[in-house]
């Protein structure tokens, strides 16, 4: 007993040990992604939409080299990367990975080019088969909090019998399992490292430091709770209970949808949420055994889950919708954003489930009373759902790889540098798509220095489209660039753009180039 209070006691110190937590966005940078400068800046500094911690920050100079000689501190939203002496010329990449509040990584890379740009690449990704492993990890989780610690709470609290317990327990150590590993896992993705790494204390020591770090002790608390209820008799039904509990604060305390505000709804609404699928999903298994050898206590036991299980559906519906909105924001980003296809793909799943359930609840759990021959139809149907689960879990657990459309922010312009001996000119375009577009023109002279001009006129045509030339006068702005405001880009495609700088009544620049407009 002295095992069992020390695990609720984790479950519980662990529900309490996290503050407000959301999802980070980069928001400026400054000096601006994509700029040229004359001189090499002292530091490039990355502002978020809320407080991160550093993870892994990389410095490629202008000549391609990795350099380990940068200084990086962290205040609140703002990470700042002071830049080494003497740069060499060129483009410079920052690749940075961030903690966001939520325990999830944030990537990115921005650049700026001091004198003449070059082709500087962006570091590579160190492994893509963590994604993987981590994707793999999390199916295993919820395999243990809801097969696992669901299915124990079934057979303990709502069938008195520890018939069909086979696949549970054996979900609880899966979910054990998989916890462990998603917290070394967790610290590698957030190092940027490879798997390897899991035997290094480094990713072990940034995955405890996160929200996702007290959350998956909790699920680990809550499942091994869950065993002890499952290998003792005594008091199993109150254990169980406990262990049921900590699902839903294991959940509630990280991840995309508990931490989006206004959290004082997402928290409670993420923990009754767990809750609900864990009631539903680990009844699944010890029903799918009843109905494989009915006895005069199946039909008891089916119409006490079923009876429990109307509301436990209409909580997880509310409480789904409710999440959905927040996470969505609107309509179109259910088709529009990667995030709400994955979120269309578990609806439909999801619906199948419930015609199943239906159908088990008001035709073949009847049937069973009059006729225990109608069981395999249900261990079938039964079956079946067990199998759409797992598909739904495989579908979540992809949620870990793209940001809720909440939280993204507008795309960077698209850039386009031009460059001639006596001029260089560079064009910030955007949204970048076919469209309304706002064109920035920033025109300096070959060194590198701002080019004075009496006028700016930038035209555009797309010849394969049978666009001819268009011709919008530039306005000089007080931020001293040129600007092109509601440009039209109807189609997508390769556009021609001509810049013409007149310099002085008697010299006029003129560059041009190609602009790639992506589909709107």
């Amino acid at each position: 007993m002295r095992l069992l209070g020390a695990l609720a006691t984790l479950l519980l110190v662990a529900g309490f040990a996290t503050g407000a937590r959301a999802h980070a966005a980069l928001i400026s940078v400054e000096p601006a992604s994509g700029s040229i400068l004359t001189s090499a800046p002292k530091a490039v500094e990355l502002r978020f939409n809320e407080a991160v911690t550093p993870g892994a920050i990389r410095l490629i100079d202008g000549a391609g080299r990795a350099r380990d000689d940068t200084r990086v501190g962290a205040s609140g939203e703002t990470i700042s990367i002071a830049m080494p002496a003497g740069l060499p010329q060129g483009t410079a990449v920052v690749s940075y990975r961030v903690i966001s509040q939520d325990g999830h990584p944030v990537a990115g890379s921005v650049t700026f080019s001091v004198g003449v740009p070059t082709a500087t690449k962006p570091p590579a990704n160190a492994d893509g088969g963590l994604n993987i492993l981590i994707w793999l990890a999390r199916i295993g989780l919820y395999l243990g909090l809801f097969v696992g610690v669901g299915g124990v709470f079934f057979a303990r609290a709502i069938a008195g019998s520890t018939v069909g317990t086979a696949v549970p327990r054996a979900a609880l150590f899966v979910g054990v399992l998989g916890a462990v590993a998603s917290l070394g896992l967790l610290g590698a993705d957030l190092l940027g490292l490879s798997a390897a790494a899991l035997l290094t204390p480094a990713s072990w020591k940034v995955a405890f430091a996160t929200s996702a770090g007290p959350a998956l002790l909790g699920a680990i608390a809550a499942m091994l709770i869950s065993l002890f209820a499952l290998q003792r008799a005594a008091h199993a039904c109150m254990v169980s209970m406990i262990a049921f509990v900590g699902v839903g604060l294991s959940l509630a305390m990280t991840g995309h949808a508990a931490t989006a505000p206004p959290e004082m709804l997402t928290r409670p609404a993420m923990f009754l949420h767990g809750l609900g699928v864990a009631y539903w999903i680990g009844a699944l298994a010890p029903l799918a055994a009843l109905a494989s050898n009915p006895t005069a206590a199946t039909l008891p036991i089916l119409n006490r889950f079923s009876r429990i299980a109307v509301p436990v559906v209409a909580v997880l519906a509310l409480t789904g919708l409710a999440l959905a909105i927040i996470q969505l924001e609107n309509l179109a980003a259910l088709v529009e954003t990667r995030y709400g296809l994955l979120l269309s793909i578990k609806l439909a799943l999801v619906l199948v489930l419930l015609a199943l359930a239906a159908l088990n609840r008001f035709r073949l759990t009847p049937a069973i009373a009059g006729d225990h021959k109608a069981a395999p139809a249900l261990k079938r149907s039964i079956l079946l759902e067990c199998g759409i689960a797992l598909s739904i879990f495989a579908v979540v657990a992809g949620w870990r790889f793209t940001p809720p459309p909440r939280t993204i922010v507008p795309e960077t312009p698209l850039a386009i540098h031009i460059h001639s001996d006596k001029a260089m000119f560079q064009v910030l375009v955007s949204p970048g798509k076919a469209g309304t577009n706002d064109f920035v023109l920033q025109l300096m002279t070959g060194e590198a220095t701002p080019l004075k001009a009496k006028e700016a006129t930038l035209t555009l045509s797309l010849p394969e489209r049978g666009i001819e030339p268009m011709e919008r006068e530039a306005k000089l702005g007080p931020d001293g660039y040129w600007h092109v405001r509601k440009a039209e880009l109807p189609f997508a495609g390769s556009w021609h753009v001509r810049i013409d700088a007149l310099v002085t009544d008697f010299e006029k620049i003129t560059l041009e180039d190609e602009l790639e407009v992506a589909p709107p």
